[in-house]
């Protein structure tokens, strides 16, 4: 007995055995854990995608995989990694045999999900956005795969829907009139892979046509993904596809349901249970199982465009995937983009136009002139026909560009814009029986005088939504008068006469379809100083003047000599469509050309000028100054600088290479942030 242990009082023998039993689980837990440390005999290595969104580790990982992982840590399934001294989500994207890098790879923390939520297609197209846009992959990651809602993907899902029975000649007869419709849906029967851009007649129930496109992919064995602007626009579809394919045939991809109900969509799309989709922009990165459609509706709409890095466009990612998966690709709507256009110009794409016949009868469009040309009439005597008349038969819509009472106000004598005297703000009216209000800092001033010429009189140069209302209230004396738009949107509207002042995007659907459609201030959208004014300007009114019920009237008070007009009158926008493209031809913007915008501080973009590595042909304009998005039109301090390249169409690649390596250099050298777009909806 040593001397210390004769100093020691005698062990228990309970307590002797107590330990030795701790030190046996102890080597129990270090063998097990030495064990599970082991790499997995097939496939010891994991690809993973880290969810760290720097430009210079935009790129997988490659990390050991546990033998107790072996089964869970499949490619598409959510984990959970060490990464620069802390644990990061990521996906596996691919299981490999060996690594190309030396030395022992850290192991995967945990399998955080064995559910496979990231397809081999999709994790390829996120990376053909995140190129084509020189944006982090990460952040297009987020957009395609939405958050885990562990109770819900434990929960038993339904099986899989059962294919629609073909059923051609319905689809043909429900498409006639719209163009080589037949031929296409034919195209669509045998499993090809047909291209088109559709333009639709006015009256056109383009829910009913997309979900009898969808119905006969689905019939070949192949899935559907169609995409529209706006959660309105979803429910119309999927009440057509309900009523085409039946019950419980699609899954829907939105937001408005709340993440449970979004998830639980998502995994039946992803196990296969549901092969037809509808959704809005971030339903574009569905993990459709043998993907034969995609369409986009309405492709003009600035709710197509993504509002966060790197801004993708949900016409180029539907148009992206067709190209990845070989599937058919149908641009379609009321209206036509230069974008959809070019598409046809370039043989990539066949056009679907409306016979004349079916046009003509479809509706009436006419334009009529302000009584005064000097101070426009807001309703000219013929509107004011035209609504009385059609009030008889239905509900009639009345669209406004502005929504309030007076949006804007200016001097009734020189004309020059009300300004408000603490900060400089624009002054608007909320109601004939307010004073005039500051849309910025919402002070009232009543005693205004024009700084110019000292008059106290005030005039609205644009009229909005609900001073239209009262307006109408007064000229038709008995009638239902309703509104839409802002915080107050009708989704629908009954078959009884009534009048609805709208303004675009908020024009509730007709049960039956309008009796009449009437534009107001058409001066108002084509005043604005963008690329896309006159383009938008006609997808706005042939939005509305698509509501008509068949054999009503569209009218649209404004300038009839205005080209934009014109398109409407003759429902051309093919036509509108081609000669804006020559115009952009020949001012050498988009899609003509790939054109790409830095934004930031003048520093910053000065920098970014001197590491981007540009192709020799690549045109530099700018930098020139513009207002800071984020700090408001009011903000104190220097303004943001905005520099834009643009290159040749056949160049898009090579500027998207030199964009990304500009974000990889900028990210890993920690210089500051600037802002680029490639392509940006509105210029």
């Amino acid at each position: 007995m040593s001397e210390h242990e004769a100093g020691q009082p005698e062990m228990l023998p309970g307590l002797r055995a107590s330990v030795a039993e701790a030190r046996a689980r102890t080597r129990d837990r270090s063998r097990r854990r030495a064990e599970e440390a082991e790499p997995a005999a097939v496939d010891p290595v994991a690809r993973v995608l880290v969810d760290v969104p720097l430009a210079h580790l935009d790129r997988p990982f490659d990390y050991a995989v546990p033998v107790a992982m072996a089964a869970t840590a499949v490619p598409g399934a959510r984990v959970k990694v060490r990464f620069a001294g802390q644990d990061v989500d990521g996906f596996v994207v691919e299981r490999a045999a060996s690594s190309d890098h030396p030395g022992r790879l850290a192991p995967l923390r945990r399998v955080v999900s064995p559910e496979p939520v990231l397809s081999p297609e999709v994790a390829e197209l996120t990376a053909r956005v995140a190129h084509r846009y020189a944006g982090a992959r990460a952040d297009v990651l987020r957009l395609a795969v939405p958050p885990r809602h562990a109770t819900v993907e434990a929960a038993t899902t339904p099986g899989p829907a059962p294919s629609p029975t073909l059923d051609l000649g319905r689809a043909q007869r429900a498409w006639a009139g719209q163009g080589d419709a037949g031929a296409f849906l034919a195209a669509l029967a045998a499993g090809g892979s047909p291209r088109a851009v559709w333009q639709a007649a006015p009256a056109t129930p383009w829910p009913t046509l997309l979900a009898e496109a969808a119905a006969v992919t689905l019939a070949s064995g192949r899935g559907v993904l169609l995409c529209v602007p706006d959660h309105r626009d979803v429910s119309r579809l999927s009440a057509a596809l309900d009523a085409v394919l039946g019950k419980d045939r699609h899954a829907v991809l939105t937001a408005d349901g709340g993440p449970a109900r979004r998830y639980a969509a998502f995994l039946s799309v992803s196990r296969g249970e549901r092969r037809a989709v509808v959704g809005t922009r971030s339903a574009a990165f569905a993990p459709v199982h043998d993907l034969g459609l995609v369409a986009v509706w309405d492709d003009g709409d600035d709710l197509h465009a993504e509002p966060r890095a790197p801004y993708p466009h949900t016409r180029e990612v539907l148009l992206t995937r067709a190209e990845l998966s070989g599937a058919a690709a149908l641009v379609g709507g009321f209206a036509r983009t230069c974008e959809a256009e070019y598409l046809v110009r370039t043989g990539w794409a066949r056009p679907l136009v409306a016979a004349r016949e079916v046009v003509r009868a479809a509706a009436r469009t006419d334009v009529v002139p302000g009584e005064d040309r000097g101070v426009p009439a807001r309703i000219p005597g013929p509107a004011q026909a035209m609504l009385r008349s059609a009030l008889r038969s239905g509900p009639v819509l009345v669209q406004v560009p502005r929504s309030g009472w007076a949006p804007s106000l200016a001097c009734e004598r020189c004309r020059t814009p009300a300004r408000c005297g603490a900060c400089r703000g624009p002054l608007e009216l909320g109601s004939s029986t307010r004073p005039p209000r500051c849309r910025w800092c919402g002070t009232h001033d009543e005693h205004w005088s024009c700084p110019e010429c000292g008059h106290r009189g005030l005039r609205a140069p644009v009229v909005g939504r609900d001073r239209t209302a009262e307006e109408l209230g007064r000229s038709l004396p008995g009638a239902t008068i309703r509104s839409s738009g802002g915080d107050r949107v009708l989704a629908a509207v009954g078959e009884r006469p009534e009048v609805v002042v709208a303004t675009p995007g908020a024009e509730p659907v007709a049960a039956a379809g309008y009796a009449a459609v009437l534009l107001l201030d058409t001066w108002v959208p084509l005043g604005r100083t963008d690329l896309r004014t006159d383009e938008e300007a006609l997808r706005r009114w042939m939005a509305a003047g698509g509501l008509v019920r068949p054999g009503g009237r569209v009218m649209a008070v404004g300038d009839p000599a205005h080209p934009a007009l014109q398109a409407l009158v003759r429902w051309d926008p093919a036509g509108f469509a081609h000669r804006e493209l020559e115009v952009r031809a020949q001012a050498h913007l988009p899609p003509v050309v790939r054109l790409a915008t830095i934004t930031g501080e003048p520093g910053a973009v000065d920098d970014a000028l001197t590491l981007l590595a540009l192709p020799e042909v690549a045109e530099v304009l700018g930098p020139v100054p513009v207002p800071a998005p984020s700090r408001g039109p009011r903000a104190e301090g220097p303004d943001e600088v905005r520099l834009v390249v643009r290159v040749p169409r056949a160049l898009g690649p090579a500027l998207s290479d030199a964009l990304g390596e500009l974000q990889r250099i900028r990210s890993a050298r920690k210089l500051q942030a600037v802002r680029v777009q490639v392509d940006p909806h509105e210029l």
